[in-house]
């Protein structure tokens, strides 16, 4: 269950690239989730330690936007 979760929010971090949204996110997280399932704890780690970086790297540029 966990491996799903970390899957769509990687899923939805790749999505954000390009803006758009849709289908291709689902289909990317999808795919990524059941790699990071396939790979085991490791695979787990590297999949949340994705979209740790991308949610840190958004409150850092939040940060620096609003002068703090």
């Amino acid at each position: 269950m966990i491996g799903r979760i970390i899957g769509a929010l990687v899923g939805r971090e790749m999505d954000r690239r390009d803006g758009r949204g849709g289908a291709k996110g689902a289909a990317m997280g999808w795919l990524a989730g059941s790699a990071m399932r396939r790979m085991g704890p490791l695979g787990m780690i590297l999949g949340g330690s994705y979209v740790a970086k991308k949610a840190y790297d958004r409150r850092k540029l939040d940060k620096m936007r609003r002068g703090y």
